[in-house]
């Protein structure tokens, strides 16, 4: 069984060295908070948290799962407890307002805390995870009686968060919502239908479930623009803010899942519960989008856990086992065989392991700052900067989420490939990563709707290209500062040519589009896969830039580190950047190599 040891020499590297975190908090207005020392004390104790009290309940948790029994749902045993701990220890509320009884830190703590509990146990992670997104819409768009019934106890972890949105009939086209809202006299609603898919949905760990659910007024227009924002909680909250009487939301079964079977996924039905409207009548899916942002970049980090934990178990392993004896001579002439970890092809699995599980950590780190920048604008009341940031986000959140989350999987496939056939066997803990990564691809938006919203809507639509063409530009200035340096020059290159070729795939697509309209859900995969590799490539150039000045003159971490890190960023411009030719080939072909095939020619038989 894969034990989970916190990488905080990789997290110290990537907040003090490449992104000096330090000089960030500072730009922030709650940033003086977020000292060297906060700092580390937060990062200690989230390890050792997430090492010796999460962790040994990942695999115990997966094999006895959540019980249902007529309308109740029981975590595993051992996760009443361990959420327990994480209530005592004020993880909930790190980066929320004091006003709530959070500490008022950078929203980039609260991710980088995610990533380690989601790493020791992401069924664990998700149930305080869905309650961010409801915090942060309710922060947004609730009203301040709404900020202070919800707030507290949710910021304390005492209550929970959901989001509803899917339904029987419609996941992505939420422009098929049926659920359904009865204005009352009193001014609240009453909310009728059935949520399906429902993470945390229902549980033992808190007092209080607070649902934020998507549904349609009688009188609103068809499709998207009819649908409203409700708060339904599971118990009505009395005028001292405690907890009265139950509301008629229940649960009507749990789903039996292929992995993260710890984590609940509930069928809410909705049987007339009272529900409270927030934001505006018909504008609840701009609202939504707030929550669906946050557990988007929290599903990205999932790519990031199970590429770190599936290098945890592959590489001990590769270490020990005994097998065949090196092509290139005897590395161990005293045993009966060389560890596999001397076979390059094993090699290559555990670096590609390795590049994706820093690779991605750096990229959200990154977008954790843009996180945190955007936040800051809001509780500041700057909309202009808000917007600006947020945009920047935008284009980074669908690369985030489908591309790393693919390449989570691919590790976590190579994890278990290390173990050869042990690593099929239950008992050895593989298996169960593969099982639990292979959500990530399709919860929160599948990769093929990621690969839509980033071509589609951020390239296309909102920015005619210039989005594409403002990050490149980025690029380009990054390669000119690092021209000169010796450790440089290959990545350097590669990163201009990748850059040039993003920005003529752009306009190419833009043209063709122009009378080809399927094109552009023909080439979004192999879009998105593209701008992933390259984004990463990029950030590899980032840590070997900052490892190479740090072996010119001193760190923080001895030479072997930083000469690590230039090597595994070889290797990504070696072995896996190269992967980004094959989709830039594929995504220019015409759309009529899918669509000319007619439905009923796909086969003769049935």
């Amino acid at each position: 069984m894969p034990t989970y040891k916190a990488p905080l020499r990789d997290v110290r590297f990537l907040m003090n060295e490449v992104f000096d975190y330090p000089a960030h908090f500072k730009t922030l207005s709650n940033g003086e908070l977020a000292d060297p020392d906060t700092v580390d004390m937060i990062l200690d104790g989230a390890a050792d948290f997430c090492e010796n009290v999460l962790a040994p309940l990942n695999q115990s948790g997966d094999d006895e799962g959540c019980t249902f029994d007529n309308g109740d749902v029981k975590t595993p045993k051992g996760f009443k407890e361990a959420y327990d701990q994480f209530i005592q220890g004020g993880w909930q509320g790190l980066s929320y307002p004091e006003e709530f009884g959070g500490q008022n830190l950078p929203q980039s703590l609260n991710l980088i805390k995610a990533e380690m509990m989601g790493t020791a146990n992401w069924s664990f992670q998700m149930y305080p995870g869905l309650s961010i997104g409801c915090m942060n819409t309710i922060l947004q768009f609730g009203t301040e009686e709404q900020k202070n019934t919800y707030m507290p106890h949710l910021v304390a972890g005492t209550w929970s968060g959901t989001m509803c949105l899917t339904e029987p009939q419609c996941g992505t086209d939420l422009g098929q919502v049926k659920t359904k809202a009865e204005p009352q006299a009193d001014g609240t609603y009453k909310i009728s239908g059935t949520k399906i898919f429902i993470s945390a949905g229902e549980h033992d760990l808190t007092d209080n479930i607070i649902h934020i659910v998507l549904a349609r007024l009688p009188d609103a227009p068809a499709g998207t623009r009819g649908i409203s924002l409700f708060i339904v909680p599971k118990f009505i909250v009395n005028a001292d803010n405690s907890v009265g009487e139950r509301n008629p939301v229940f649960c009507g079964s749990i789903e039996h899942k292929m992995g993260i079977r710890a984590s609940a996924t509930a069928v809410l039905n909705f049987e007339e519960a009272t529900g409270y409207l927030i934001g505006e009548v018909n504008k609840g899916l701009h609202a939504m989008f707030t929550f669906m942002n946050t557990a988007r970049i929290g599903t990205a980090v999932q790519g990031v856990s199970h590429a770190e934990l599936s290098f945890q178990g592959a590489l001990p392993y590769a270490k020990d086992r005994m097998s065949m004896r090196a092509l290139s001579g005897k590395k161990e002439p005293e045993k009966v065989a060389d560890a596999i970890i001397h076979h390059a092809d094993v090699r290559r699995m555990l670096l590609t392991q390795k590049a994706i599980a820093e690779g991605g950590r750096s990229m959200i780190y990154y977008a954790a700052q843009l996180a945190d920048k955007t936040t800051d604008a809001l509780m500041a009341g700057d909309d202009a900067k808000y917007e600006e940031y947020d945009d920047k986000l935008g284009f980074y959140t669908p690369i985030l989420k489908g591309f790393l989350t693919e390449m989570g999987l691919e590790a976590a496939n190579h994890g278990m490939q290390v173990y050869g056939g042990h690593g099929y066997i239950k008992e050895w803990g593989m298996e169960q990563i593969v099982r639990d990564a292979r959500i990530s691809t399709l919860y929160e938006g599948t990769t093929g709707i990621q690969a839509l919203d980033l071509l589609g809507r951020k390239v296309l639509l909102s920015s005619k290209g210039k989005v594409v063409a403002s990050y490149t530009t980025e690029i380009l200035k990054f390669c000119g500062q690092h021209a000169r340096n010796k450790y440089m020059r290959r990545f350097i290159w590669d990163l201009t040519k990748v850059c040039t070729q993003w920005g003529i795939l752009t306009t190419r697509i833009m043209l063709t589009a122009r009378k080809d309209r399927d094109i552009v859900s023909s080439a979004a995969v192999d879009y998105l896969m593209f701008s992933g590799y390259a984004m990463m490539a990029y950030f590899w150039a980032q840590q070997a830039a900052v490892a190479s000045e740090k072996l010119e003159k001193g760190g923080k971490e001895e030479a072997d580190f930083y000469k690590a890190k230039i090597k595994v960023a070889d290797f990504y411009f070696d072995r896996l950047l190269p992967r980004a030719q094959g989709h830039a080939e594929a995504m220019v072909n015409p759309s009529r190599g899918l669509t000319s095939l007619k439905a009923e020619h796909f086969s003769f038989d049935y």
